[in-house]
């Protein structure tokens, strides 16, 4: 495998033109199949590539195989997802939070709420990912209740959702930093605090002062309005605040991911019947067999799509779910871009791209943004956050001893520049599934997720002045 510079580059050329055309062309509806077969095509590409440094096609097959197969646990939590967002609907779980919801959160602070909420939550339970898909789906619905943009509500969630995530010793990639590195967990999370909590104070003063800077034009009589559509078609009971309670409890207990929301798939299905039986006949159209009416409307919930009608327009579009189905489009495109980081990583392209920008960096600021560029590098061409921690912890552990930087250093950048931009990237894992999730294009949110985007530029800027760069004693 002996690439040159540009000809390892040559294939994220080709890949960034057809995903700008693409966007030209399609817009939102580019991730409907256009960006997919873009990344199919660019991977074709870096294959050819491969191939003509070196590389044998075995090892390629081999490299997009591994990478498939390191998102087989993204995508059947992505599946889990759902169906528990199918269950949590008809249950009357998610429009419980949304009723409530409307009642205490002010539009004018709901903002700065939402990011405290979901940062609280993922802090507990240290996974963004349960986080966004149980809490976050409530308070987008809220927010759009609110008359506020689905944009700036997700912006709010991911941004809190990320901040808690990062800052907890539960969460696997906060684990994984320090292990790439080669220091300890809770020296990295101390560590981390130098950077992560300037970054979220000054994006909940954005939040804040961006909701008070709101024409709202949501009067308490389109409230009340809301609220009575959802009395109308749903028993909205405090007691339905048990499943996301046991589903987080379950998470804080360390139980892993899948368990925890496949048991909260089935709990939103058991409450369905408890709570909403009205509902379990009308969606089933079975008046005359109880039990046959609520086997098909939980698993037609779960499985595809499921839509509530009620009096009120504005309440209606909250009040549907894609089930598993909806999912499907986003394990599409999680595989195409699997696709192609198993090529460009098998080829030995993304490793050439690194090695000879690292050579480039000099003093400590250097080095770190390098490092930073780096992960933001692997999160659009590899498609993974995990990737984006693992090689280039890998690559620069001994750069950053020679330089005399402890290795918190390295662990917090791989963090502050990893961890949180790949929600940032449409064909990531990450921003493809929050996007699924939360029913929001990537680039609708990106410009709101004021903490993704402040984290890897105070690393960086905290470097440049030398501040809290903590030396190797000698």
């Amino acid at each position: 495998m002996n690439q040159s510079f540009f000809g390892a580059l040559l294939p994220i050329i080709f890949l960034i033109a057809l995903l700008s055309f693409n966007v030209y062309l399609y817009g939102d509806d580019s991730l409907g199949g256009a960006n997919q077969l873009a990344l199919l095509l660019s991977a074709a590409f870096a294959a050819i590539m491969g191939l003509k440094s070196g590389t044998s096609w075995k090892s390629i097959l081999k490299g997009v195989s591994n990478s498939i197969a390191s998102t087989t646990p993204a995508i059947i939590i992505l599946l889990l997802i759902g169906s528990l967002a199918g269950t949590w609907l008809i249950s009357g779980i998610v429009p419980t939070m949304i009723y409530y919801g409307l009642q205490i959160l002010n539009p004018k602070i709901f903002l700065v709420a939402a990011a405290i909420i979901c940062a609280i939550v993922s802090l507990a339970s240290g996974s963004s990912w349960s986080t966004i898909a149980t809490v976050g789906i409530a308070l987008l619905g809220i927010g759009n209740a609110l008359d506020i943009s689905n944009g700036l509500t997700a912006g709010a969630i991911i941004s809190g959702a990320y901040f808690g995530d990062k800052m907890s010793p539960l969460s696997d990639t906060t684990n994984l930093a320090p292990a790439m590195a080669g220091t300890d967990l809770f020296t990295h999370i101390r560590y981390m605090m130098y950077t992560t909590i300037p970054s979220f104070v000054i994006s909940l003063l954005i939040f804040l002062f961006i909701g008070l800077s709101m024409d709202n034009t949501q009067n308490s009589n389109d409230i009340t309005n809301l609220l009575m559509a959802i009395e109308s078609s749903f028993n909205i009971s405090p007691w339905l605040f048990l499943v996301p309670v046991i589903v987080l409890l379950l998470i804080m207990k360390k139980v892993p991911a899948l368990p925890a929301l496949f048991a909260g798939t089935l709990l939103g299905g058991i409450f369905a019947v408890i709570f909403q039986p009205h509902l379990i006949i009308e969606l089933s159209g079975i008046d005359s067999n109880f039990f046959q009416a609520s086997y098909v409307s939980i698993i037609n919930a779960m499985g595809s799509e499921t839509s509530i009608n009620t009096s009120n327009e504005m309440i209606n579009d909250l009040l549907s779910s894609g089930g598993m189905y909806g999912m499907l489009n986003t394990i599409w495109l999680i595989i195409c871009a699997m696709c192609f980081g198993g090529v460009m990583e098998a080829s030995g392209a993304l490793k050439k791209i690194s090695q000879s920008i690292i050579q480039y960096a000099e003093s400590t600021g250097s080095v770190i943004a390098t490092t930073a560029c780096t992960c933001l590098f692997f999160n659009v061409t590899a498609s993974d956050q995990y990737l984006s921690i693992v090689v280039p912890g890998r690559m620069y552990a001994d750069t950053f001893k020679d330089k005399g930087l402890a290795p918190e250093n390295l662990s917090r950048t791989l963090e502050d520049s990893g961890t949180v931009t790949s929600v940032l990237v449409p064909w990531n894992t990450c921003g493809a599934t929050q996007s699924a999730v939360l029913g929001v294009a990537t680039m609708t949110y990106l410009p709101f997720c004021f903490f993704n985007i402040i984290s890897p530029l105070m690393t960086i800027l905290y470097a440049y002045l030398g501040f809290k760069i903590k030396k190797i004693k000698s």
